[in-house]
Order: structure tokens, then sequence, then C-alpha cells
């Protein structure tokens, strides 16, 4: 990986990208530390470190995506969670609402489209979850503990409150644009990037916060614990996430007057974990739901909400029993939708490929159908484990440190943005340094 770095930065176009990448970035991470007007800094930090000693983080997944801005209460707070959730809502409702299907077939000017919808709907997103985020700081819900909490907005004006959802809303579509920016003059996709920037950015204070709380000869053996976990989980992943059951496509050859077509043979290229880091983010938004119910009525003491309070928080055993099976839920569900067995058997026919031992059409679909549910088993119970990482490497440590930074949704996107990264850099080297027969 180095090795290809270290070539694109001799290359002219490559370096012009990778310049130009680094420089959103930086951009990026400035206003990441750009409080929004109206917010009390002082007493947000405060809150903050208060927060990062707990363990149940309400909008941890939130703040991890949009790098620590979330409970900082930055111009970027929302991140690209909203973009991201429109284009899961997008992607979802494809299957749903025929008009979407149809603009999907019709090619680069139907995706544009689809396009222009998930940015309608990420500044529809933005405004609600920005309107519920200034709702929580403005009632002190954001940090309950804090004795500061309800002075995190000190003018509770109408206009006070306008203004922030307004600049909230306008960071999130200046995210959105710089990351449309990175996928068309940068190098990578643009919003994966900076969705792997904003993990990676919390990982130093995670790691020395660990090595400041750890009690062994100064907390370096928590620390060097922690970093060997880390290395296991990445090796884990790659390995993995590059898996594929590869099932072998034959074309017949056909004549089109005195010229020859077809007869080659490819293979249909079907992952391990075809759904990705999706069903990872679909079940802790779906826990966190029950919880965030009960911080706005007021953490009252009636029976559902005690129940909430005891069973569905991070750690507990019903909570983990629930999320690893919501994890293997959602993994086969986004696997359906996402992959039509029947589409693809019958593209295969129409340009006349078949795979070998199995009969075009009908059972080409269940063939492929059969062999997409055993390789989601495992990967499904790999999203799981990987899921629960966090859980099991609190318990080792007592439950006394939330700082462990290698957890699931992290490391998966992390480790999934740097290898796709990395081979779009590979493959732009190639084309520019490829060595014909005539050298």
């Amino acid at each position: 990986m180095l090795t290809a770095f270290a070539r694109a930065f001799k290359t002219p176009d490559l370096r012009k990208k990778l310049l130009f990448t680094f420089g959103i970035i930086v951009l990026y991470r400035l206003g990441a530390h750009i409080p929004v007007p109206g917010v009390n800094y002082e007493n947000v930090q405060q809150c903050v470190k208060q927060a990062q000693q707990g363990n149940n983080n309400l909008l941890g997944l939130m703040d991890m995506f949009s790098g620590g801005a979330l409970l900082q209460i930055t111009i970027f707070a929302l991140g690209i969670m909203p973009y991201i959730t429109a284009s899961i809502i997008l992607q979802l409702l494809t299957v749903v609402i025929p008009r979407l299907e149809a603009l999907k077939k019709e090619g680069q000017s139907g995706q544009a489209k689809i396009t222009q919808y998930t940015r309608y709907l990420t500044v529809a997103l933005a405004i609600l979850q920005g309107t519920g985020l200034v709702a929580t700081a403005k009632s002190g819900a954001l940090f309950s503990g804090c004795s500061v909490a309800s002075q995190i907005v000190p003018d509770q004006s109408i206009f006070t409150i306008i203004v922030m959802v307004i600049t909230m809303t306008a960071g999130t579509a200046l995210v959105m644009w710089l990351g449309e920016l990175v996928t068309d003059r940068g190098v990578g996709n643009g919003m994966s990037i900076l969705m792997f920037i904003s993990i990676a950015a919390g990982f130093p204070g995670s790691l020395w916060a660990i090595k400041e709380s750890g009690k062994l000869a100064k907390g370096w053996i928590e620390f060097g614990t922690v970093i060997l976990i880390g290395f296991v989980m990445v090796a884990l992943v790659v390995f993995v996430e590059q898996a594929q059951r590869r099932i072998p496509v034959q074309y017949a050859k056909r004549m089109i007057g005195r010229r020859s077509y077809g007869g080659t043979s490819t293979y249909i290229p079907l992952k391990v974990n075809q759904a990705g880091v999706i069903p990872v983010i679909f079940a802790s938004s779906l826990l966190y739901i029950p919880i965030l119910i009960v911080q706005f009525a007021g953490n009252s003491t009636s029976g559902w909400s005690a129940w909430i309070q005891q069973h569905l928080v991070d750690g507990k055993p019903i909570h983990t029993v629930i999320y690893f099976f919501l994890i293997v839920f959602f993994a086969f569900f986004y696997v359906a939708i996402s992959f039509n067995p029947e589409e693809v058997a019958d593209n295969m026919k129409k340009y006349g490929g078949f795979i070998p031992g199995i009969r075009a059409g009908r059972p080409t679909a269940e063939y492929l159908s059969y062999v997409l549910n055993r390789i989601t088993w495992p990967g499904s119970l790999y999203l799981g484990l990987i899921a629960l990482v966090p859980t099991m490497a609190l318990a080792g440590f007592g439950g006394a440190n939330a700082n462990f930074p290698f957890g699931g949704t992290s490391i998966l996107i992390i480790v999934g943005v740097g290898l796709e990264t990395v081979k779009q850099i590979e493959s732009q080297l190639q084309q520019r340094n490829y060595e014909g027969f005539l050298r």
C-alpha cells in the first residue's frame, strides 16, 4: 500500500488528485471545530469531558460519523450521516417504487436523477436532525448528568434556534458538496473518504485515554493490548472482506455476419459480506430509539422506562443478544433487496450466458439464491461478532473504559474504504504504467 502511494506521488495527474483530496480533508476537519452560533463553547467542552467518562453515549454512532463534531455542536455536527441515511432510504425505495426502479435501469441519466433526489432528501433529513439536536441540547438531554447541560444554549429564542438549524443544514450541504468534489476531482469515493477521516480522527484521543486510565504499568499494558486487538481485528476484517464466492459463467459463441462473438468465460463475484456495514448501522439505530424515548420522557421511573434503562443499554445481556440477532436479520434483509437473482439470471440469458451444469432462466436464479443464502450466513455471523467486540473488550477491562476505539462499525468502514481507495490508486497507476508486448 505504501509503495502504491509513493508511486502515485511520482505521477503528476495522480499527485494533483491526491493533493486536492488532502486539501478537502483539511477543510472538512477545520469545519468540525467551528462552533455553531448561539452555543456556549465552554459549557459544551465541560459536558463533553464528563460524557467521555461514561459508558452510555446515546449519540455515539452519529458522533463517530461526524468525527466528534456532533457533541461539540459545530457547523459540521451532522456530518455525512443525513447523506448516508438518504442514500439507504432511496436504495430501499428503489425496490418498492417502480418509478425509481425505472430510473435505475436508465443508466447514467437515471442515476443522475436519483443522485439529485438523494441531495434533496439529505437537506430535508438535515433539517429534521438539526432541529432534534438543537432541541436536545436546549433541554439539557444531550448531556444527561452534566451540571451545565441546560446552559449550553443560553439564548433560547426562536430566532437563535432557527439560525442554529440553518447553520447545521448548510454545513451538511457543504460536506455533501465537498464529498462530490473529491469523487469528481480527487481519489476514491468522496463520501467514503470523509467517513474514513471522521472515524480515524477519534482514534488517537481514544487510545491515549485508554493509556491514561490504565492501571497496569502506568497504562502501557492496556494500551498495548488494545493495539494488539486492533491488529487482529483488521487482519480478520481484511480476510473476510476480500473473501468471495466466484460463480463461473460461460457465454456461448454467436455469429453476427462474418464475425464470431462470445465464447468467453467469466465469473460472478459474490462477497461473503455482501451487505457491508449497513446491518450494523440499522441495528444500532433501531436499538437507540427506545433509549431516546426514555431520555425525552425525562428518565421516568415507570415500569417500561425502568426496564429499558436496566436491559437495553450497552453491555447488558439482553441488549447484546437483541443487537446480534438484529444484525443477522438486517444482513439477510439488505442482501435480499440489493441483489436480485432473477434479474441477474435474465440478463445472463439475454446475452447467451449460462452457469456450467445449470440451465438458463429460473434454475439459474434458484441456484444463485441458494448460493447467496449459504454465504450470507457466515457473513452475517461475522458482522455480529465484529460488532460485539467493544462490549467484550469493555467487559475484559472491567467495564471501566468507554473509549475503546476499535469498534466493529469503525473497523469495517476504515478497512473497507482503505482497501477500495488503494485499489483505485493501483488501477490508475496500471493505466499510466501499462507495459505491453512492445517495449
